[in-house]
């Protein structure tokens, strides 16, 4: 059966599933080099590529690697996406055409959740114990992100192909994660949000401002008549701010 074949109508047993993703996750922390534990506190591109290539063995036969071909196919981590648990990307070469593919990972998320967390997490629907467990959660997404973009040259995790695709091989049941974001972090933990007015000290001075938005740092305008003028017409300066260094102001 060639790869698009097998990949719209085949379909895993419930108790394979589980089972498979259970062993995959026992091997990949006797594996790594990296990993200190299922709630890891460091983790490398080798451990992604070394999930990737369990699942396309256990779940696809291998026939991803055999359909990239030559193809390359990189691994990342990135502490800057906040929202996303992962991205897959495509680029290509404008004078050779060579394709190239990209699973990113984010940090950001695994490493604020699991600590002192205030709720149980999901991730595609699917209950996560541990940072292991969110990680191939997001991995088995962005797997079906990589097959899509491979036989059908585009992808999108809110249309029905997809989605049958993740509820088929990996019993997906949602196509997003609930996993606790930076925002989620910064709100709950300490009283922060957009909008919230806090102080906060920098270059030994204590300063009041607005946070303007939140990610893995806080932004906060800090009214300055030398900054930037903004649409309601005043002038503030950016700061970018640590969470656990603001303090909320009256």
């Amino acid at each position: 059966m060639d790869f698009i074949s097998f990949v719209a109508s085949s379909a895993i047993p419930p108790a394979q599933i589980t089972a498979q993703a259970a062993r995959i996750h026992a091997a990949t922390l006797q594996q790594s080099k990296w990993l200190d534990g299922a709630n890891f506190t460091r983790i490398h591109p080798d451990d992604l590529a070394f999930l990737f290539a369990e699942y396309d063995a256990a779940y696809f036969g291998g026939r991803i690697k055999k359909a990239l071909g030559k193809t390359p196919l990189q691994f990342s981590l990135s502490s800057r996406m906040t929202s996303a648990g992962g991205k897959t990307y495509t680029t290509t070469n404008r004078k050779t055409r060579e394709r190239r593919y990209e699973i990113g990972i984010s940090t950001a998320i695994l490493y604020g959740c699991f600590q002192d967390d205030h709720r149980p997490m999901t991730a595609c629907g699917l209950a996560c114990r541990d940072r292991l467990d969110a990680l191939q959660r997001i991995m088995e997404h962005e797997i079906v992100h990589l097959i899509e973009q491979i036989a059908w040259a585009e992808s999108s995790c809110s249309q029905p192909r997809f989605q049958s695709i993740t509820g088929r091989f990996f019993g997906h049941t949602q196509h997003k994660h609930d996993l606790i974001t930076p925002r989620e972090r910064a709100r709950v933990k300490f009283g922060i949000q957009a909008g919230s007015k806090v102080r906060f000290r920098f270059d030994g001075v204590e300063r009041v401002g607005i946070v303007n938005r939140v990610s893995k740092r806080v932004t906060v305008l800090v009214e300055d008549p030398n900054g930037q003028r903004y649409t309601n017409g005043k002038f503030y300066s950016k700061y970018y701010i640590p969470v656990q260094m603001l303090q909320a102001a009256e």
